[in-house]
């Protein structure tokens, strides 16, 4: 199995980035596991266009193929975001915006490989759910686009710093574990 985990904030280093480092530990065992961050890729605001709703393409010259030849390689991807502003980052949302060649609702459209299953890991500093449901959402709204099927969603609230991420761990190993058996 080919998983993709991806860090949707532009922090490296911070809860994010601890969480995609369990998960890729815990789900590594007999898979092939690949680790990117938002930020490692260089990617251009959508220009509104629309020239890629009749030629499947964008004309801009940056790293979003890249990015979603990722995509196409992975069986799995796993999106772990953070809340800014109670939605996903800005960086995240940027490479959405630049997917619109590969959105299913426009003929043509670029395609990756079919079968895909997305799962999403959303956190939050605050108490309250909402906002990770709402990360969550737009998240799977994306992969719905792209038609990755969305099979397991996760929201952690009250994590500030990646220290939080250790009073979750059994959580996050069971969200693991039910990435690790989703066969259908």
């Amino acid at each position: 199995m080919r998983i993709l985990i991806i860090n949707c904030s532009p922090v490296r280093d911070g809860a994010t980035a601890e969480i995609v480092n369990v998960v890729s530990e815990y789900v590594n065992d007999g898979n092939e596991v690949r680790k990117v961050c938002i930020d490692d890729y260089y990617i251009n605001l959508c220009k509104g266009c629309r020239s890629c709703h009749t030629t499947a393409k964008c004309f801009q010259n940056d790293d979003v193929n890249a990015l979603m030849e990722q995509y196409a390689w992975a069986d799995k991807i796993v999106s772990v975001s953070p809340s800014y502003w109670a939605d996903i980052p800005g960086q995240f949302k940027v490479f959405i915006d630049r997917c619109t060649p590969w959105c299913n609702t426009h003929e043509p459209h670029a395609t990756i490989p079919g079968g895909k299953k997305g799962y999403t890991i959303a956190l939050r500093t605050g108490p309250n759910m909402p906002e990770c449901e709402r990360i969550i959402s737009s998240i799977e709204h994306f992969h719905g686009h792209l038609e990755i099927e969305s099979r397991g969603k996760l929201g952690l609230c009250s994590i500030k710093y990646k220290e939080d991420v250790a009073a979750r761990m059994d959580e996050i190993e069971a969200f693991c574990k039910a990435i690790l058996e989703d066969e259908k």
